[in-house]
């Protein structure tokens, strides 16, 4: 009915908003709604953001077309979309704002869409409660104070998070290229995939099905979850969108965050709770190149106290995964490093980054203070 309805539907919209100025046919409206139904309910392992998100943006595309707006101006209307179903879904106006505007490039943000983002992103919010959904939201307790000490293991866990982002971004691109091999049909490619998940589920459990909401609810309980939680709900949701599943990667990323979070503090003795709501951001923070608006999330939903940890983490994470994402429609900006070179303006799906030493850095200049100890020793 609608190829645009398959996969996640932020990167459709991202694609759609660089490619054609946000032009989306009307039709992936009713497509995606069904097509992300049918997955989730039958166990598949997806999220609600994306489809919001694209759903949202078909309907600024849809309103831009009756008034006759130019590509301009559907082009920020299509941008509202994707804030206002962030916002709406995970009860995050501010979040949601900044993550219609961060997530198109790695490294930029267009501000020329700031004010407009913002009242989509907290209309969609008051209205959404004003029908009664409610939302996430876990104030933390006592957070260990600031110090020097704790702050490094949050470097530590900063570290971590963006390996575990890293693996994310690989094993679902991994995922795509196994299902490459045996695709074949529509009809027939949804069956594999879903005797792969059943073959799963019947190995480990039925936890890594669906949205991954009791999971995450676990994980921020402090409840011990086993130290593979996280790896299994990413693999699960590489095979679901693999084999043609519809919905959006944000939710099971944030799942995969809490539980990679849960199992750090529990390895180093830490507070399981406290790492598991920063790794709630942490990942999807890296996979989806977007620190300031994961940044924010943390600060939205488990309050104040847990800033600056989140935005530590949340930067390095985003620095560890390097010039990769999830969403390979996404521009790349800037670079996130002097010593890589990449192309500028090129998608993130087909970068190609050249790794290289250059002088006059920190890095060379470690590097040479190396080189002078040991020919001292030598």
């Amino acid at each position: 009915m609608e190829p645009d309805a398959t996969g996640y539907g932020t990167d459709r919209v991202i694609d759609a908003v660089h490619r054609v100025s946000g032009k989306i046919r009307a039709r992936v409206i009713p497509a995606k709604l069904a097509a992300t139904v049918i997955t989730a309910s039958t166990g598949g392992s997806v999220g609600q953001v994306g489809p919001c998100s694209q759903i949202g943006a078909a309907l600024a595309s849809l309103f831009a077309d009756l008034l006759r707006f130019g590509d301009g101006d559907r082009r920020k209307l299509v941008i509202c979309g994707i804030s206002a179903g962030f916002a709406s879904v995970l009860g995050a106006p501010v979040a949601g704002a900044i993550f219609g505007l961060e997530v198109l490039f790695m490294g930029s943000i267009l501000y020329e869409v700031l004010l407009p983002s913002f009242i989509a992103g907290v209309t969609a919010y008051h209205v959404s409660t004003l029908l009664g959904i409610t939302y996430l939201h876990v104030p933390l307790g006592v957070i260990e104070p600031l110090s020097e000490a704790f702050l490094l293991k949050v470097v530590f866990a900063g570290i971590f998070f963006g390996i575990c982002a890293a693996l994310s971004i690989e094993i679902l691109k991994g995922s795509r290229k196994i299902a490459e091999r045996v695709l074949r049909w529509g009809p027939v490619n949804g069956v594999i995939g879903g005797l792969i998940l059943i073959g799963m589920t019947v190995l480990f459990s039925t936890d890594y099905l669906g949205l991954g909401v009791e999971l995450t609810h676990r994980a921020l309980q402090g409840v011990e979850i086993a130290w593979y939680a996280f790896l299994l709900k990413i693999v699960f949701t590489g095979m679901t969108f693999a084999f043609g599943g519809s919905g959006g990667i944000v939710a099971p990323l944030i799942c995969a965050g809490a539980l990679a979070g849960s199992f750090f503090g529990g390895v180093l003795g830490l507070d399981r709770v406290t790492f598991a709501a920063i790794g709630f951001v942490s990942v999807l923070a890296g996979a989806a190149n977007t620190p300031i608006a994961m940044s924010i999330l943390a600060i939205e939903l488990f309050g104040p106290s847990i800033a600056p940890y989140a935005a530590v983490s949340c930067v390095i994470s985003f620095l560890m995964t390097g010039h990769r994402g999830v969403f390979p429609a996404q521009r790349i900006a800037a670079r996130k490093s002097s010593s890589v070179e990449v192309e500028i303006g090129g998608e993130v799906g087909n970068a190609h980054p050249v790794y290289g030493r250059r002088d006059k850095s920190l890095i060379d200049a470690g590097i040479k203070v190396a080189d002078r100890i040991k020919k001292r020793k030598d």
